[in-house]
């Protein structure tokens, strides 16, 4: 056997440990994700419309526009806002929503740690069924 093929053997080894490893990475921010969205967001939005919340169901959050949930009663300036709700849209929320929408009528305390926003994040993304892969970040 030629030396380059036990190499090429090799590399192409590591890429599919690497790509398990990635899935086993993925899988724990997700399901750290589930769990801080739980400790955190749960108390006022579902993630789907079959599940009674206060806030709009966040289920495909990722690539909506703003105020655009059907049958949710949103503030003038969120419905008039324009933004798609990006992962960076959904950071700057997380992190200080009045800040970063003055005259909207949700009321939380910011998550300004961006660990804990990275793991809502990827939960956030996971319950995203459709194609979003257009939308800017």
């Amino acid at each position: 056997m030629k030396p380059i093929i036990p190499a090429l053997l090799l590399a192409l080894s590591g890429l599919a440990t690497g790509a398990a490893a990635e899935s086993t990475f993925e899988k724990v921010k997700v399901d750290a994700g589930a769990q801080l969205f739980a400790a955190e967001c749960r108390r006022c939005h579902a993630t789907d419309a079959d599940h009674e919340s206060y806030g709009p169901p966040l289920e495909n959050i990722l690539g909506r526009a703003a105020g655009s949930y059907p049958d949710y009663e949103y503030s003038i300036a969120l419905e008039a806002s324009g933004i798609v709700w990006t992962p960076a849209a959904l950071r700057a929320w997380m992190e200080d929503n009045d800040g970063f929408m003055p005259g909207t009528k949700m009321r939380h305390v910011g998550i300004d740690d961006r660990t804990v926003q990275d793991f809502i994040l990827a939960y956030l993304a996971s319950i995203t069924t459709r194609d979003g892969s257009k939308i800017a970040d």
